[in-house]
């Protein structure tokens, strides 16, 4: 029973309190599908798309790409670890494709900011 009260609070408190707290009412202008792409956002106008904002989409889909493939790596490791019953290879395996797939995303992300500096300040100015 007291199993019972313990779901039912952690339901209120995930799902309840956040939606009491809300600070303001959501924009209705969001909504309204005439009005999207007119002025809000980087696409304020559909037919002028430039070179930099299809550079940007397409870097920021690939930064996502990776990040999934990243939490991928990661949950396969995980399971692979905890379910190595005490096997030193499948452990030392699991640890091996961590530490790889940290490393890669460090380089992805380091390559990242790199490009963004370079563009930012050597480029357009």
């Amino acid at each position: 029973m007291f199993r019972l009260y313990k779901k039912i609070l952690l339901a209120f408190i995930i799902l309840i309190i956040p939606a009491i707290v809300m600070a303001e009412a959501p924009n209705k202008a969001i909504f309204n599908l005439q009005d999207v792409g007119s002025t809000h956002g980087p696409y304020e106008q559909a037919d002028k798309f430039t070179l930099s904002l299809i550079i940007g989409t397409v870097i920021s889909a690939a930064l996502a790409l990776i990040g999934a493939i990243f939490l991928v790596l990661m949950l396969y490791a995980g399971y692979h670890w905890l379910t190595a019953r005490g096997e030193e290879e499948k452990v030392e395996k699991a640890k091996d494709t961590i530490n790889r797939a940290v490393v890669g995303l460090i380089i992805v992300v380091g390559a990242y900011a790199i490009w963004q500096f370079i563009f930012t300040e050597l480029i357009l100015k």
